[in-house]
């Protein structure tokens, strides 16, 4: 494999030193983007597009052309693993992912078996070889899943929901049944991020978008403990290199010490959480990655510059910490705007290391 030009993003996530603070965008491949809407259109639909591994990587590397960004990421969607399971995963317009198949009896759930993912996911298999060759090694690839828990609330419920009324009556009425499907989501996650890192990825992240919808003791017995399992069952180190894994709980700052105690090498936080505070509390075990609110990109360049100064003072000096959004980037946001965020980082963020090289 090609070595790395730029490898700043791995070496903060195990918080050695840098130059500068890296920085990348949670959802950076994306319909803010007009060449990403483009190809979307020739693929047809977003699962087409997800399912081409031609034009996956293609939408991977678009943000990359336009900003000097330390990373990029697999473009696939989460859910792809249910879909594998044969669910029929769809989208509907205006209101996200859904499920013809949703799983909600013991029959339907003792049915599912663990992904293949060279047979089941072969293309996002190939969507990261094929990305990793076209990088050439400009920046690092970060592959992904989504958190067991995170997948099941899709399942149970059939597509979105507000309040997991379905999953959460599962997950307390019967709550063997809801270890039985977490289980082999888990064992699933493993698997599938094991073949993307086989195929290239250098880093993963865990998505729990919904972890924080649980209770304290509910979200360690039902969500975290699946993604401390994960960690524990993932290659460690390819191609001579340590493969670090980030685990992202949106709403999750109230268990950062559990969290940086499931093994993980970074923890993403959200906008809600201090990252001054974090670092207090976690920072001499695990690096951390985030946090600024994705809505500020809708403000005036100078107004992202300052946020961006303010959570880089936050964070203070010292390797240990990659800049990104506290979630996704919203397809309303002006691409000048996202380029405004990047420099900044890049700029403000230089202080901060003088002494650590």
């Amino acid at each position: 494999m090609t070595a790395l030009k730029n490898d700043r993003f791995l070496r903060a996530l195990l918080r050695q030193p840098v130059d500068v603070t890296p920085v990348w965008m949670m959802r950076q491949a994306g319909r803010y983007l007009p060449e990403y809407r483009e190809t979307r259109s020739q693929a047809g639909d977003f699962m087409g597009l997800c399912t081409n591994p031609d034009l996956a990587c293609e939408v991977t590397l678009q943000p990359l052309e336009r900003y000097p960004l330390d990373a990029a990421i697999l473009f696939s969607d989460i859910l792809t693993i249910p879909d594998a399971m044969g669910l029929g995963l769809y989208f509907e317009a205006g209101e996200g992912p859904k499920f013809r198949k949703p799983v909600r009896t013991e029959k339907e759930i003792t049915a599912l078996e663990v992904v293949k993912p060279h047979e089941d996911l072969a293309y996002v298999v190939d969507a990261v070889s094929t990305i990793r060759r076209e990088l050439n090694g400009r920046v690092p690839l970060i592959g992904f899943s989504g958190s067991p828990w995170t997948l099941a609330t899709y399942m149970v419920e059939g597509g979105s929901s507000r309040d997991f009324a379905r999953c959460k009556t599962l997950m307390y009425e019967q709550p063997e049944l809801m270890h039985q499907l977490l289980d082999v989501l888990a064992e699933s996650v493993i698997v599938y991020l094991n073949a993307q890192i086989a195929a290239g990825a250098q880093a993963v992240q865990i998505f729990d978008t919904w972890g924080g919808s649980l209770s304290h003791s509910a979200y360690q017995e039902f969500s975290l403990a699946y993604m401390r399992k994960i960690v524990s069952g993932l290659l460690k180190e390819n191609e001579g290199r340590p493969v670090p894994v980030i685990l992202f709980t949106k709403g999750g700052g109230q268990w950062l010490e559990a969290i940086a105690g499931a093994g993980c090498d970074a923890i993403g936080l959200d906008w809600t959480t201090d990252i001054g505070t974090a670092r207090q509390r976690v920072g001499g075990q695990v690096a951390l990655q985030g946090n600024m609110d994705p809505a500020v990109l809708r403000a005036s360049p100078a107004r992202i510059r300052q946020e961006v100064a303010s959570i880089l003072e936050s964070y203070g000096a010292g390797s240990g910490h990659i800049f990104n959004l506290g979630h996704g980037i919203t397809p309303d946001i002006n691409p000048e705007y996202a380029g405004a965020f990047v420099d900044a980082v890049h700029e403000l963020s230089e202080k901060y290391h003088k002494n650590s090289n």
